[in-house]
């Protein structure tokens, strides 16, 4: 079944779009290479720390990109991740950019097309660079490369909107194994008995872990609804359920999720992106082979979308 919209899926004079060959839910967008060394050449003095610092800077570099790959581009990506149907895409610079610094600015001037950034409190900053290595001894699954980090949405124990995610890799050495997993919400076999379950509007109370640097706890139905369409919001690790009933719906909700046959192992090479609409996908990582010399960088950036 291919889902993808024709009218979408055609050149534009800086961009290509394409239907994602991993998945008919998603788009990849193909920019040419010369945009893309015209937007960093013209910030090549911009560093991430004025990004930081003076928050109105990443709305600038926001603009500029639009300038440079026109106003379709932005309007093409938010009608995207807006649309139920589809919700996500793929791009990447890896070709052009030249360091990390290149990769932060790219990022923060396509979050910036779309809304606005919620402050990331494990890094204390507007985006959160981390990396996954052989040894690690984290409170989460997050670094910890050898176990399977279960499906799930961002945003789910701060008490502000989280509307979207996006995920960069920075670089990756000795890596079998560890693909981002991704369901669309719609496409999971037994949504349905889940969404209406008892369970599903009780408010469940999720506590973050010390590294994530958020004390307060925040009280989530697992489902909701927006503009007509079921919604969720889950994290297996940082849920607190009250009773033997809330554990077990959650750890069934779970493993139903991991077995559906509409995951997918996404291949996301160095220099590239992906963007989610965190309301209706969730994701997670496959387990990595064991190698003494793993790495992987990647960053994170998440928030809401623009006020229209």
């Amino acid at each position: 079944m291919n889902m993808v919209k024709s009218d979408l899926v055609k050149s534009f004079e800086h961009f290509n779009v394409v239907q994602h060959p991993q998945s008919n839910r998603l788009y990849h967008i193909e920019l040419k290479d010369e945009a893309v060394a015209a937007f960093l050449e013209k910030h090549r003095d911009t560093s991430p720390q004025q990004l930081e610092y003076i928050p109105y800077r990443r709305y600038v570099i926001a603009n500029d990109l639009r300038k440079v790959l026109g106003e379709d581009f932005s309007k093409m990506i938010n009608e995207v991740l807006h649309d139920r149907e589809f919700g996500g895409f793929t791009l990447g610079i890896g070709k052009v950019a030249s360091s990390d610094e290149d990769y932060v600015k790219f990022a923060t001037a396509i979050t910036h097309l779309i809304g606005g950034v919620n402050f990331d409190a494990m890094s204390g900053k507007y985006y959160a660079r981390f990396t996954v290595k052989d040894t690690d001894n984290s409170d989460s699954y997050l670094r910890q490369a050898y176990r399977l980090f279960t499906l799930h949405t961002d945003g789910t124990f701060v008490d502000e909107p989280c509307d979207w995610l996006l995920m960069m890799k920075f670089a990756e050495e000795n890596a079998s194994g560890g693909e981002s997993r991704l369901l669309h919400l719609d496409d999971w076999e037994e949504l349905d008995y889940y969404a209406n379950h008892p369970v599903a509007s009780t408010k469940i109370p999720y506590k973050s872990p010390a590294s994530k640097n958020v004390s307060k706890t925040v009280y989530n139905n697992t489902f909701y609804e927006h503009n007509g369409k079921t919604c969720i919001q889950f994290i297996d690790q940082f849920a607190y359920p009250d009773t033997i009933e809330q554990a077990e719906y959650l750890k069934s909700l779970s493993e139903s999720m991991e077995s559906s046959s509409a995951v997918v192992e996404l291949e996301l090479p160095v220099g590239s992106l992906v963007v989610l609409n965190n309301t209706f996908w969730l994701h997670g990582r496959a387990a990595f082979e064991k190698h003494p010399d793993l790495h992987r960088e990647l960053l994170r950036q998440r928030g809401y979308f623009k006020k229209v």
